[in-house]
């Protein structure tokens, strides 16, 4: 059955996004963001995000992952280095992250460099994770072909015996990603398609400039 598509539409009311009521720095306008929508509810992983990289040959790639920290301004998420994000990331380190709020009608577009954090950062939150994560972390080659999905049982069911009663280690090939941003959008949308756009971007390595822009 065809599906109207062009026929979907929403008139977005929610809020505004005015200069005379936003902070300096974008960080600060991100965590009253990120609050409001976790307390609005209706969002059950309110700390997902679109990762997009591009790969050596070129080729564009976006998937979600999941916020876990912001340290020193900088966005952290948590992968195997061996994965095809981690391969194109630190090839091409320029990536894009993108958070979707529908509840109060919200995006926020970031840019910026992306890079390891410190094994220290790495070696903390891997030891805060439930030890099934941390067996699966071991068990998956990340993004490499496998012949079934019972290769990974059969793995994890290895490593569940070898760690019994143990300390289980972060592998070296899994850990922290940071994205430093220099760029920062703060979507709202408003009625009749006129949303709100507010664009920080970061001036000579450290101050923020803003400006509105055209929707």
């Amino acid at each position: 059955m065809k599906k109207e598509l062009g026929n979907l539409r929403k008139n977005y009311t929610a809020n505004t996004l005015e200069e005379a009521n936003i902070p300096n720095e974008p960080l600060t306008l991100f965590d009253q963001w990120f609050e409001e929508v976790s307390k609005a509810g209706g969002i059950e992983e309110v700390n997902a995000m679109t990762l997009s990289t591009v790969d050596a040959h070129a080729n564009v790639r976006g998937r979600v992952v999941l916020l876990k920290d912001i340290i020193d301004d900088g966005f952290v998420f948590y992968s195997n280095y061996k994965s095809g994000k981690c391969q194109a990331l630190f090839n091409h380190p320029k990536v894009s992250l993108s958070f979707f709020w529908p509840n109060l009608e919200r995006q926020v577009i970031i840019s910026g460099m992306a890079e390891k954090t410190t094994e220290a950062v790495s070696d903390a939150y891997f030891s805060s994770r439930p030890r099934g994560s941390q067996l699966g972390a071991h068990a998956s080659p990340q993004s490499q072909p496998i012949d079934s999905r019972s290769v990974l049982e059969e793995h994890l069911e290895i490593l569940t015996q070898k760690f019994d009663g143990k300390h289980i280690p972060r592998p070296v090939h899994w850990g922290g990603i940071i994205v430093n941003p220099q760029r920062i959008e703060f979507w709202q949308g408003r009625p009749n398609r006129l949303h709100d756009r507010i664009e920080y971007t970061k001036f000579d390595g450290s101050s923020w400039t803003r400006k509105r822009l055209a929707p």
